[in-house]
């Protein structure tokens, strides 16, 4: 790889979103003309990034085409301390606040079978989950808000964060956070990639709309020993086979019904011979739970059900618990910011509602700190969807002018309703 990742030339990208959906309001100062001049470049953006993923952590690629299409727009980014992530504030009236907008850069561990021509080119390693999508909106938010800012028209000052390390522990959030990404903020807003919401949509909630989300890997060990024997040893398979059979029904009775508590184990793993009885098993997963109060009691529930059920077997248990993140839960007022924008940037019949689902987030910690909201954009595409986090996930890629017009609006509104 180069220093920076190059964007393809030549060959525009046709679209067919309009300038001004229907029934939605236009953008001040023919925004909505600089988009649709615009949405070429920006696909071309995310055709790119899905051909160049990075992983968590590792970003560092993706980042620096962040910060130079920034400075290329005329502003100012900064790099994170790691150098894998980008803070950049559009400036506008200094006597006015500061909102941010959120995007996450980072891809997962997936091969990519999809037939596009912007297949992965990293093996092993796919936008599954749409951040490539997430980062392109932000661009292009950025390049519009820039417009706006050097004719004077911003009340205030829009920072815009494209964080690392959402898909691992820790929480790239936290990276941001750190790094003075906060500071002086007074709401915050993110989109994330909903397939099963059709372009043209954004789903809304106030209160939680994600769960909270902690890593769980249990390992045992033991002498070992003969399959012809296993009343002189330790029988791990045994005892792994109840850890993941049932620790997770005796787990969600510890707990009220409502609190939505789903702990699955993906990876589970013991011996390497048909007759050897092995010294060593282990399982990993996830714990996800819809209600906060169950999930600050989660990690001591845990501890004692796998105890309780690894005890009879002789097992030793060595338990690591991860904390994750809390679940997303959006302030009432700026999901009304929220809603007012989406009307605006989509007409009424972009606002839908959307339930609290059993993903976790890690914009959550961000609104440990500030008030905002996380809201579903729509991506859906003809005939069946693919879920997220699958290889094969792909987007409507109209959702991304739509995106850009829902956020521009967004801080729009949320400058004008925090002055």
């Amino acid at each position: 790889m180069t220093s920076a990742l190059t964007l393809p030339t030549g060959g525009q990208l046709a679209s067919s979103w309009p300038e001004t959906p229907p029934g939605s309001q236009p953008l001040p100062r023919d925004l909505d003309h600089l988009l649709a001049l615009r949405v070429p470049g920006l696909i071309a953006t995310r055709r790119h990034l899905h051909s160049h993923p990075e992983l968590s952590g590792t970003e560092f690629e993706t980042a620096a085409l962040i910060a130079r299409e920034l400075s290329l727009a005329g502003l100012h980014p900064r790099l994170l301390p790691k150098g894998n992530g980008v803070i950049c504030d559009v400036n506008g009236r200094s006597d006015g606040p500061i909102i941010a907008l959120r995007a996450d850069i980072d891809a997962l561990p997936l091969d990519d079978p999809k037939d596009v021509p912007y297949r992965s080119t990293v093996e092993g390693v796919c936008h599954a989950c749409g951040h490539d999508v997430h980062t392109t909106i932000l661009l292009g938010v950025g390049m519009l808000l820039a417009q706006l800012a050097d004719l004077g028209e911003l009340d205030g000052r829009v920072r815009l964060i494209f964080q690392p390390a959402e898909e691992i522990l820790p929480c790239g959030s936290l990276e941001v956070i750190e790094a003075g990404g906060l500071d002086d903020v007074v709401q915050i807003f993110a989109l994330h990639c909903d397939p099963n919401l059709p372009v043209g949509q954004v789903g809304l909630r106030v209160g939680p709309i994600t769960a909270a989300a902690d890593n769980v890997t249990v390992r045992l060990s033991g002498p070992g020993g003969h399959t012809a024997r296993p009343h002189l040893t330790v029988d791990l398979v045994d005892a792994l086979g109840r850890l993941i059979t049932e620790v997770p029904a005796l787990v969600s009775r510890r707990v009220p019904a409502n609190s939505g508590l789903l702990l699955v184990f993906g990876h589970a793993s013991a011996g390497t011979r048909y007759n050897v009885i092995p010294s060593e098993a282990s399982a990993s997963g996830t714990l996800r739970v819809m209600d906060r109060d169950t999930w600050e009691q989660a990690p001591k529930i845990v501890a004692q059900v796998v105890r309780d059920v690894i005890a009879p077997t002789g097992a030793t248990v060595d338990l690591e618990y991860l904390r994750g993140r809390p679940p997303v839960s959006n302030d009432s007022r700026a999901i009304q910011v929220l809603t007012a924008a989406t009307g605006a940037a989509l007409g009424p019949e972009g606002i839908a509602e959307t339930p609290q689902s059993m993903g976790g987030e890690d914009f959550s910690w961000y609104l440990e700190y500030v008030p905002g909201a996380l809201a579903r954009l729509g991506v859906g595409r003809a005939g069946p969807n693919v879920d997220l986090h699958r290889g094969s996930f792909d987007v409507d890629e109209r959702a991304i002018p739509a995106g850009v017009r829902v956020m521009v609006q967004t801080a729009l509104r949320a400058l004008a309703a925090a002055r």
